[in-house]
Formats: C-alpha cells, sequence, structure tokens
C-alpha cells in the first residue's frame, strides 16, 4: 500500500482499489472518533473490494483517529495474515468471520458507541424511531457479551449478520455491515443515533413509540 495521496479523498462508494478502501477508512476512523463513537483504540475497521478472497483491517492498538495506510494488516479469508501490518486488530475473526457468512458485504465498522452500549445494559430495547433508522438498520440483531478477540464473539456475531446488517455486542460496541464503507458507516451511525433517540424517550417515559409498521413494510417493498 502506497502513501496516503494528497489529492481529493474517495467519494463514499465502492473504492476500485486496495488504497482507495485505506484512503476512505482512514477518513472513517477520524470520524468515529469526532462524533465520540470510539475512544483512542476503540473499535476497528475493514473493508474489501467486491468478490475479494482478500480484506484490509485496522492493526492492533492503532488510534482510529491517527490511521496510517501503515497500520493496515492484508488478511484473506481463511484467517492468514498477507501483507501490511503484521499484527492485525485483537477483533480480526468479527470481521473474518463476517465476511465469510456474507459475500455481498464489502466493509464492517466495529465501534463503541455509548448510548447503543447503555440502553442495552440496562435492559432495553434499541427502538427503530426515524425513516433513516428503518432504512439503514432496518434490524438490530444482538448477542450477548463474550471476550472481545474471541472465537466466541465472533462466530456468534457472524451467525446474527447472516440475518442482519447491523449486530449490537452486549457490554461492548457494534458492527455494521454494508456493501461499501460509505453504508457500513451510514448503519453504524444511525444504530447510535437510534440508540439516543430511545435514551431520550425513555427519559420522557415513552417505552413504546418506535417507527410505524405499515410504514416499514412499504419501505422494504418499494
Amino acid at each position: 500500500m502506497e502513501g496516503r495521496s494528497q489529492g481529493p479523498k474517495p467519494r463514499m462508494r465502492q473504492a476500485q482499489t486496495i488504497d482507495g478502501l485505506v484512503e476512505q477508512l482512514i477518513d472513517v476512523g477520524a470520524d468515529i472518533v469526532r462524533r465520540g463513537y470510539a475512544l483512542a483504540s476503540g473499535g476497528n475497521l475493514s473493508a474489501r473490494l467486491p468478490g475479494a478472497a482478500e480484506f484490509v483491517v485496522t492493526g492492533k492498538g492503532t488510534w482510529l483517529d491517527r490511521l496510517e495506510p501503515a497500520d493496515f494488516t492484508v488478511m484473506n479469508l481463511a484467517g492468514e495474515v498477507v501483507g501490511g501490518n503484521p499484527v492485525p486488530s485483537s477483533e480480526w475473526k468479527l470481521h473474518q468471520r463476517s465476511y465469510r457468512v456474507r459475500e455481498d458485504a464489502n466493509a464492517l465498522v466495529h465501534m463503541h458507541p455509548q448510548h447503543a452500549v447503555l440502553v442495552d445494559a440496562l435492559g432495553h430495547e434499541i427502538r427503530l424511531l426515524t425513516l433513516d433508522h428503518a432504512v439503514y438498520v432496518r434490524s438490530l440483531g444482538r448477542i450477548p457479551f463474550h471476550p472481545n478477540g474471541s472465537d466466541e464473539l465472533a462466530d456468534a456475531a457472524a451467525e446474527q449478520a447472516e440475518q442482519h446488517n447491523c449486530v449490537l455486542l452486549a457490554h461492548h460496541g457494534c458492527s455494521a455491515l454494508g456493501e461499501d464503507v460509505g453504508m457500513a458507516l451510514r448503519r453504524a451511525m444511525n444504530i447510535e443515533e437510534a440508540a439516543t433517540a430511545t435514551y431520550r424517550a425513555l427519559l420522557l417515559g415513552d417505552r413504546t413509540t418506535r417507527f410505524p409498521t405499515t410504514a416499514d413494510e412499504a419501505i422494504q417493498h418499494a
């Protein structure tokens, strides 16, 4: 992977090269930290070109708002390091197992959003309340707590990813899959936005309001 280009930033749609994917993930990492969705080295990112058997993932201990091209590891779907940073994120299995069950997914954003983790930890369902929640999150899978980097976490999240683009990891964070980096980020941000809206609704004493079922059906069949 070459040094970071000084030209225009790539648009948030499917990149055409590995370097383009890395550029997008660097921008996403900075955006996630700026928005308060992750701190320091919390969270990790990955992406691949459509149909590729290899993916790039942030390296172990890298800070998402300070990423450079040399921080990324190239791995294959067998879980082998084939290039780049020799030490991938401790959560590389989460990315690898999710890609193995979702051939249509080309990016995964894993972050530690505060409201999503808090609302779930307190035993409340994260409700989808707005049009954006319904369009981008649509459904939210959930797994109980497992140690970070463990096979148990990766396998449980991948099982949920077979049915959901968005998965909540109890007492930990969330992961969001997309056909490109931009869509994975949109979904991740909408998980936290839905959790924040749910939190505010709970403060107002509301425990039932959610996006209308009839409207949701219309969106899904549009």
